[in-house]
């Protein structure tokens, strides 16, 4: 089987998974893996697809029917990293909502490659503080070479200097 991997946006409304799920039960695809929202009226998703590698072509020209409802990319499947070379880290951050702390966090996770696999964020009212309240949630992958307590020691220097809580799971 071949993996190709869908990144879909467009307008919000019913029937859009449906739509693409019939076209790739069509061809003989499996939807095994994906991802989807809905954020400000826009969806967006991404699907891993298997599918037998002389249907791929046919599945990817016939997702062009969604033009005009879904903007539909096919990207080739590639494999995962070896599990054995990396750790899994999973990092909560919660604070104040403020401009900077996405780019902070995600600047010191690159500078220790670690790869992040999940980013969940949102904001919400904080009543109690009179603003909006900043959360998320960081799913990556931390190279066997990276010394974590060097990682651990920057996100809580990090942290504080953003002024935002970080816990490491």
């Amino acid at each position: 089987m071949t993996t190709i991997v869908l990144t879909m946006v467009g307008h919000d409304r019913a029937g859009l998974v449906a739509a693409v799920a019939d076209i790739v039960d069509r061809h003989g695809g499996n939807w095994e893996n994906s991802q989807l929202a809905e954020l400000s009226g826009t969806f967006a998703g991404v699907v891993e697809v298997s599918v037998a590698p002389e249907r791929a072509d046919d599945l990817r020209e016939s997702l062009a029917v969604l033009d005009g409802l879904l903007d539909v990319t096919v990207h080739a499947g590639v494999s995962a990293p070896d599990a054995a070379a990396t750790r899994a880290l999973t990092l909560q951050v919660i604070g104040n909502d403020h401009p900077g702390i996405v780019r902070e966090i995600t600047s010191a996770l690159r500078a220790h490659d670690v790869t992040i696999d999940r980013m969940i964020t949102e904001t919400r009212e904080a009543a109690m503080y009179g603003g909006k309240l900043f959360e998320a949630t960081v799913i990556a992958r931390v190279p066997a070479s990276v010394d974590l307590a060097a990682l651990t020691d920057e996100l809580e220097r990090l942290a504080a200097e953003i002024q935002v809580d970080v816990t490491l799971g």
